[in-house]
Protein backbone atom coordinates (compact mmCIF):
# COMPACT_ATOMS: atom_id res chain seq x y z
CA UNK A 1 0.00 0.00 0.00
CA UNK A 2 2.71 2.44 0.96
CA UNK A 3 5.87 0.95 -0.36
CA UNK A 4 6.63 -1.93 -2.65
CA UNK A 5 9.87 -3.73 -3.38
CA UNK A 6 10.28 -5.07 -6.93
CA UNK A 7 13.13 -7.59 -6.59
CA UNK A 8 13.42 -8.41 -10.30
CA UNK A 9 12.90 -5.01 -11.87
CA UNK A 10 14.74 -2.73 -9.46
CA UNK A 11 16.55 -4.94 -7.00
CA UNK A 12 15.69 -3.78 -3.51
CA UNK A 13 15.67 -0.07 -4.19
CA UNK A 14 13.04 1.98 -2.44
CA UNK A 15 9.98 2.82 -4.50
CA UNK A 16 6.74 4.47 -3.40
CA UNK A 17 3.34 3.72 -4.95
CA UNK A 18 1.05 6.63 -3.97
CA UNK A 19 -1.49 5.59 -6.62
CA UNK A 20 -2.33 2.54 -4.49
CA UNK A 21 -3.42 4.57 -1.50
CA UNK A 22 -6.94 4.83 -2.89
CA UNK A 23 -7.41 1.06 -3.20
CA UNK A 24 -8.74 0.30 0.32
CA UNK A 25 -11.59 2.77 -0.13
CA UNK A 26 -12.72 0.80 -3.20
CA UNK A 27 -12.84 -2.51 -1.28
CA UNK A 28 -16.27 -2.51 0.32
CA UNK A 29 -15.98 -5.77 2.26
CA UNK A 30 -13.78 -5.47 5.39
CA UNK A 31 -10.30 -6.97 5.10
CA UNK A 32 -7.19 -7.45 7.16
CA UNK A 33 -4.56 -5.39 5.30
CA UNK A 34 -0.85 -5.85 5.93
CA UNK A 35 0.26 -2.37 4.95
CA UNK A 36 3.90 -3.08 4.15
CA UNK A 37 4.61 -6.79 3.90
CA UNK A 38 7.99 -6.36 2.14
CA UNK A 39 8.92 -2.93 3.37
CA UNK A 40 8.95 -0.54 6.32
CA UNK A 41 6.67 2.49 6.41
CA UNK A 42 9.11 4.24 8.75
CA UNK A 43 12.16 3.74 6.52
CA UNK A 44 14.49 6.72 6.85
CA UNK A 45 14.03 7.59 3.16
CA UNK A 46 10.25 7.89 3.41
CA UNK A 47 9.27 11.45 4.24
CA UNK A 48 6.58 12.39 6.72
CA UNK A 49 4.25 13.69 4.00
CA UNK A 50 3.95 10.22 2.51
CA UNK A 51 3.40 8.62 5.91
CA UNK A 52 0.65 11.20 6.46
CA UNK A 53 -1.01 10.08 3.21
CA UNK A 54 -0.92 6.45 4.33
CA UNK A 55 -2.53 7.25 7.68
CA UNK A 56 -5.07 9.48 5.94
CA UNK A 57 -6.03 6.54 3.72
CA UNK A 58 -6.31 4.15 6.68
CA UNK A 59 -8.47 6.59 8.61
CA UNK A 60 -10.73 7.19 5.61
CA UNK A 61 -11.38 3.49 4.84
CA UNK A 62 -12.02 2.60 8.47
CA UNK A 63 -14.01 -0.57 7.81
CA UNK A 64 -10.74 -2.48 7.30
CA UNK A 65 -8.14 -3.52 9.88
CA UNK A 66 -4.61 -2.42 9.02
CA UNK A 67 -1.40 -3.96 10.34
CA UNK A 68 1.65 -1.70 10.30
CA UNK A 69 4.92 -3.45 11.19
CA UNK A 70 8.27 -1.71 11.60
CA UNK A 71 11.76 -2.23 12.97
CA UNK A 72 12.01 1.53 13.53
CA UNK A 73 9.84 1.50 16.63
CA UNK A 74 10.99 4.82 18.05
CA UNK A 75 10.20 6.63 14.79
CA UNK A 76 6.73 5.08 14.74
CA UNK A 77 6.15 6.07 18.37
CA UNK A 78 7.25 9.65 17.70
CA UNK A 79 5.11 9.94 14.57
CA UNK A 80 2.00 8.61 16.32
CA UNK A 81 2.48 11.01 19.23
CA UNK A 82 2.67 13.95 16.82
CA UNK A 83 -0.35 12.81 14.83
CA UNK A 84 -2.73 11.91 17.66
CA UNK A 85 -1.30 13.79 20.62
CA UNK A 86 -2.55 12.06 23.76
CA UNK A 87 -5.53 10.45 22.00
CA UNK A 88 -5.51 6.73 21.26
CA UNK A 89 -4.65 5.43 17.81
CA UNK A 90 -7.87 4.41 15.97
CA UNK A 91 -8.68 0.83 16.94
CA UNK A 92 -8.67 -0.44 13.36
CA UNK A 93 -5.00 0.55 12.93
CA UNK A 94 -2.74 -2.07 14.53
CA UNK A 95 0.87 -1.10 15.21
CA UNK A 96 3.65 -3.64 15.63
CA UNK A 97 7.38 -4.05 15.79
CA UNK A 98 9.84 -6.80 14.84
CA UNK A 99 12.09 -8.29 17.54
CA UNK A 100 14.49 -10.95 16.33
CA UNK A 101 16.65 -11.42 19.43
CA UNK A 102 17.32 -10.09 22.93
CA UNK A 103 19.44 -7.22 21.63
CA UNK A 104 16.35 -5.61 20.11
CA UNK A 105 13.92 -5.89 23.05
CA UNK A 106 14.04 -2.11 23.44
CA UNK A 107 11.61 -1.89 20.51
CA UNK A 108 8.94 -3.41 22.75
CA UNK A 109 9.34 -0.54 25.19
CA UNK A 110 8.82 1.94 22.36
CA UNK A 111 5.71 0.06 21.25
CA UNK A 112 4.24 0.09 24.74
CA UNK A 113 4.69 3.88 24.82
CA UNK A 114 2.08 4.20 22.05
CA UNK A 115 -1.50 4.87 23.16
CA UNK A 116 -3.17 1.87 21.54
CA UNK A 117 -4.83 -1.39 22.52
CA UNK A 118 -3.81 -2.96 19.21
CA UNK A 119 -0.08 -3.51 19.70
CA UNK A 120 1.59 -6.60 18.26
CA UNK A 121 5.09 -8.07 18.04
CA UNK A 122 6.59 -10.16 15.27
CA UNK A 123 9.36 -12.36 16.68
CA UNK A 124 10.30 -13.30 13.14
CA UNK A 125 12.76 -14.38 12.10
CA UNK A 126 13.57 -15.45 15.65
CA UNK A 127 17.38 -15.59 15.66
CA UNK A 128 18.13 -15.94 19.36
CA UNK A 129 16.64 -16.36 22.80
CA UNK A 130 14.59 -13.37 23.89
CA UNK A 131 14.90 -14.09 27.62
CA UNK A 132 12.99 -12.10 30.20
CA UNK A 133 10.51 -9.85 28.44
CA UNK A 134 7.57 -7.69 29.48
CA UNK A 135 4.58 -8.41 27.23
CA UNK A 136 2.03 -6.50 29.25
CA UNK A 137 -0.28 -4.39 27.08
CA UNK A 138 0.65 -6.45 23.99
CA UNK A 139 -2.31 -8.02 22.18
CA UNK A 140 -0.61 -10.46 19.82
CA UNK A 141 2.76 -12.22 19.40
CA UNK A 142 3.82 -13.93 16.16
CA UNK A 143 6.81 -16.29 16.21
CA UNK A 144 8.58 -17.81 13.24
CA UNK A 145 11.92 -19.04 11.97
CA UNK A 146 13.97 -17.69 9.10
CA UNK A 147 13.44 -18.93 5.56
CA UNK A 148 15.69 -18.84 2.50
CA UNK A 149 18.78 -20.64 1.20
CA UNK A 150 20.90 -19.40 4.14
CA UNK A 151 18.25 -19.67 6.83
CA UNK A 152 19.57 -19.82 10.37
CA UNK A 153 18.11 -22.41 12.72
CA UNK A 154 15.59 -21.46 15.37
CA UNK A 155 15.99 -23.43 18.61
CA UNK A 156 12.71 -24.90 19.92
CA UNK A 157 13.22 -23.48 23.41
CA UNK A 158 13.31 -19.93 22.04
CA UNK A 159 9.78 -20.39 20.73
CA UNK A 160 8.39 -22.29 23.71
CA UNK A 161 9.71 -19.68 26.15
CA UNK A 162 7.78 -17.00 24.27
CA UNK A 163 4.66 -19.17 24.12
CA UNK A 164 4.81 -19.70 27.88
CA UNK A 165 5.31 -15.98 28.48
CA UNK A 166 2.29 -15.22 26.30
CA UNK A 167 0.22 -17.64 28.37
CA UNK A 168 1.28 -15.87 31.56
CA UNK A 169 0.50 -12.41 30.17
CA UNK A 170 -2.73 -13.34 28.33
CA UNK A 171 -1.25 -12.53 24.91
CA UNK A 172 -2.59 -14.28 21.79
CA UNK A 173 0.22 -16.51 20.45
CA UNK A 174 0.62 -17.45 16.79
CA UNK A 175 3.38 -19.84 15.69
CA UNK A 176 3.90 -19.17 12.01
CA UNK A 177 6.66 -21.54 10.87
CA UNK A 178 9.97 -23.22 11.62
CA UNK A 179 11.44 -21.93 8.38
CA UNK A 180 14.24 -23.44 6.34
CA UNK A 181 15.14 -23.26 2.64
CA UNK A 182 11.47 -22.47 1.98
CA UNK A 183 8.90 -21.01 4.40
CA UNK A 184 7.02 -24.31 4.66
CA UNK A 185 10.11 -26.52 4.87
CA UNK A 186 9.86 -27.21 8.60
CA UNK A 187 6.10 -27.04 8.94
CA UNK A 188 4.39 -25.09 11.71
CA UNK A 189 3.85 -27.55 14.55
CA UNK A 190 5.25 -26.57 17.92
CA UNK A 191 5.24 -29.44 20.41
CA UNK A 192 3.01 -31.44 18.04
CA UNK A 193 0.26 -28.88 17.57
CA UNK A 194 -0.59 -25.69 15.75
CA UNK A 195 -0.81 -22.41 17.65
CA UNK A 196 -3.21 -20.07 15.90
CA UNK A 197 -3.87 -17.43 18.52
CA UNK A 198 -5.44 -14.22 17.24
CA UNK A 199 -6.56 -11.15 19.22
CA UNK A 200 -10.20 -11.12 18.19
CA UNK A 201 -11.03 -9.05 21.26
CA UNK A 202 -9.34 -5.97 19.77
CA UNK A 203 -11.08 -6.15 16.39
CA UNK A 204 -13.65 -3.32 16.29
CA UNK A 205 -17.12 -4.79 16.81
CA UNK A 206 -18.49 -3.36 13.57
CA UNK A 207 -15.77 -5.23 11.61
CA UNK A 208 -15.61 -8.44 13.64
CA UNK A 209 -18.59 -10.31 12.18
CA UNK A 210 -17.51 -9.72 8.58
CA UNK A 211 -13.93 -10.86 9.18
CA UNK A 212 -15.08 -14.04 10.93
CA UNK A 213 -17.57 -14.95 8.21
Amino acid sequence: MALKVIPYEQGFDLRLWPSRLSQPASWKKPRMIFVNSMSDLFHKKIDRDHIDLVFDAMEKADWHVYQVLTKRSSLMRNYVRRRYGGAPVPSHIWLGTSVEDAAHKGRIRHLRQINSEARFISFEPLLGRIGEVDLSDIAWAIVGGESGPRARRMAPEWATELRDRCREEGVAFFFKQWGGPRPKSGGRLLEDREWNGFPWQIVPSEILQSLRA
